[in-house]
């Protein structure tokens, strides 16, 4: 039986269900970034025999698969529904994460974040294809800003979690219980959300809409190249975030790691919260006559503006100041969050094609974790300190800044062809 994407559940079960994919978000990253604690911990260190190198290998290994699995996995959003995948990939993600628990050799821990990232690709693509069938651009920033909470809140709270389990049992079981209690996820996964997997005719008109956008119409757009440019630099300073910032406390600041988590948890709520009122202040002002696309463009260059201030706390002398700065400016970059994502994925894009773009647009995030996470190891061994990869960030914020500006310009979208028309004059 199919159920048509165009009819829209209640308002409180949209809300509902928007809650439920922020929530899955959130498990998600607990998920991928959980290791960053036990890339802090000497016992595990010593178990695998890791160089600053290593680790960041380690790190970088989750983006590669995810990565390479976007563009499917958005294909498979726009083309059979959002939840299904969703609820076949959360599994086998949750289950790869508890499995890393029992592995006992760096190649098979390697493998395990290979299969996370892959079946973890699903989760930016159908959440934002879910979104765009049931939110409107006067909803978009909030209900981004909503979804944005999760996948900030997720290190937020991964962090700590970690090192709590690492401190008081051990990383093995720190692996088992993240990833086991995440399957509790699943059952009002499957009551609450409708059934989108289309019938036959529902699967060749869902194939006639995807291809009125074609994927060389995609790639020939400004906005979408806009989109993987601010995205990229974006991610490269949350991802260091995730994957190197607890290292950097315990390491340069000499916090103990549960201190570590607590900060790394105070700059992911931050941006979280940030991202929030951000995303509704945008709609608010939206809602009042503000054009759509200067608002969420000034919107994202504050953000990124903003958290050029990561380089203050590298240079900062006292460990309070240090991390005063930390916190504020992952917390600044906040204003850049949603209304970059609602731009680049939703404003400026054909609906049709919400999944294959935001799919497109996630292999330059998921670049930028890989890049970020061995970059930044690379840096620290060359340079002997954080300095270095902190004023990598700045550059790459930088650019963010004046990708915004220039190439988000609604004559440079990607086009939509007449499908049905070509089809008739065949």
């Amino acid at each position: 039986m199919e159920t048509s994407q165009s009819v829209r559940p209640g308002i409180t079960s949209r809300w509902a269900i928007l809650a439920l994919l922020a929530l899955g978000v959130l498990i998600s990253f607990v998920d991928r970034t959980s290791i960053s604690s036990t890339l802090a911990d000497g016992k595990f260190i010593r178990h695998f025999a890791l160089t600053d190198v290593d680790r960041g290998w380690i790190n970088a290994a989750f983006f590669w698969s995810y990565g390479a699995f976007q563009v499917p996995m958005g294909w498979v959003a726009d083309r059979f529904g959002v939840k299904w995948p969703y609820a076949i990939s959360f599994g086998l993600w949750c289950a790869a994460t508890a499995l890393m628990g029992a592995v006992t050799a760096l190649a098979s821990l390697v493998v395990m974040r290979l299969i996370i990232g892959m079946a973890e690709a699903i989760v930016i693509p159908a959440s934002y294809r879910w979104i765009r069938n049931n939110f409107d651009e006067r909803q978009n920033g909030l209900a981004v800003g909503l979804l944005a909470m999760g996948n900030k809140f997720g290190p937020a709270l991964g962090a700590p979690v970690g090192a709590w389990f690492i401190v008081h049992y051990s990383w093995q079981v720190m692996f088992v219980a993240t990833g086991l209690i995440g399957l509790f996820w699943l059952a009002p996964w499957l009551l609450l959300v409708r059934n989108d997997m289309p019938s036959r005719a529902g699967l060749a008109k869902a194939s006639r809409d995807a291809r009125s956008v074609s994927l060389a119409s995609i790639l020939a757009s400004p906005v979408v190249w806009g989109g993987m440019i601010t995205n990229f630099c974006y991610g490269y300073f949350t991802f260091y975030c995730m994957t190197w910032m607890p290292a950097y406390l315990v390491e340069q600041r000499n916090l103990s790691i549960s201190r570590s988590g607590l900060f790394t948890f105070f700059s992911f709520a931050g941006i979280a919260i940030v991202a929030a009122l951000a995303g509704w202040a945008a709609d608010r002002i939206i809602a009042k006559g503000g054009d759509p696309i200067l608002v969420r463009k000034a919107f994202t260059i504050t953000g990124f503006v903003g958290g050029c201030t990561v380089l203050l706390g590298a240079y900062a002398h006292s460990l309070e100041t240090a991390l005063f700065w930390n916190v504020l400016s992952l917390s600044l970059l906040g204003f850049t969050t949603a209304n970059n994502l609602v731009l680049s994925r939703l404003t400026l894009i054909p609906k049709q094609a919400i999944g294959l773009v935001t799919g497109v647009q996630q292999v330059a995030t998921s670049l930028a974790g890989g890049v970020a996470a061995s970059l930044s190891g690379w840096l620290l061994h060359v340079g002997g300190s954080y300095d270095l990869p902190m004023k990598m960030i700045l550059v790459f914020l930088l650019i963010g800044a004046l990708a915004t500006a220039f190439l988000f310009r609604p004559e440079w979208a990607p086009k939509v062809s007449d499908v049905q028309g070509e089809l008739r004059g065949a």
